[in-house]
């Protein structure tokens, strides 16, 4: 989060005053479910994505307004996110959160037709929805 100093000054006094930069309103969480044994289409599917966010997003990465989380379905501590998003093994989806409201995008097919057999055009067609979705 980056910091504004103002300063002004009065007769006799300084005034110094912080703010803090908001987040973004507009989010993006790229979330990547997988089970414990992977086949190489799920190592695939996670390895596009990071490519496509790392090559296309990189900045909003870094500013916090889209997010990449992997997750193990089959670890106990991820119950609840598996359950929210039912997923039992692969899947992927992209989470919009605008105004405080969540829109998912459940991407899991797309991912397995192209991820492996077609990297480019499945790196393609995220890349496209995530623009779509940042609009």
């Amino acid at each position: 989060m980056k910091r504004k100093i103002l300063t002004s000054f009065f007769p006799g006094m300084l005034l110094v005053l912080t703010l803090m930069a908001q987040k973004p309103t507009t989010t993006l969480d790229v979330i990547y479910f997988h089970a414990t044994r992977r086949c190489p289409t799920c190592m695939a599917i996670e390895e596009n994505t990071r490519k496509t966010l790392n090559a296309y997003f990189s900045d909003q990465l870094k500013k916090g307004s889209i997010k990449l989380t992997v997750i193990n379905v089959d670890d106990s501590k991820n119950k609840a996110i598996a359950e929210k998003y039912e997923a039992s093994g692969s899947a992927l989806f992209l989470t919009k959160t605008e105004a405080g409201k969540e829109k998912k995008n459940d991407m899991t097919d797309f991912a397995f037709s192209y991820a492996r057999i077609k990297p480019e055009k499945f790196i393609s067609g995220l890349k496209d929805k995530i623009n779509e979705l940042m609009k």
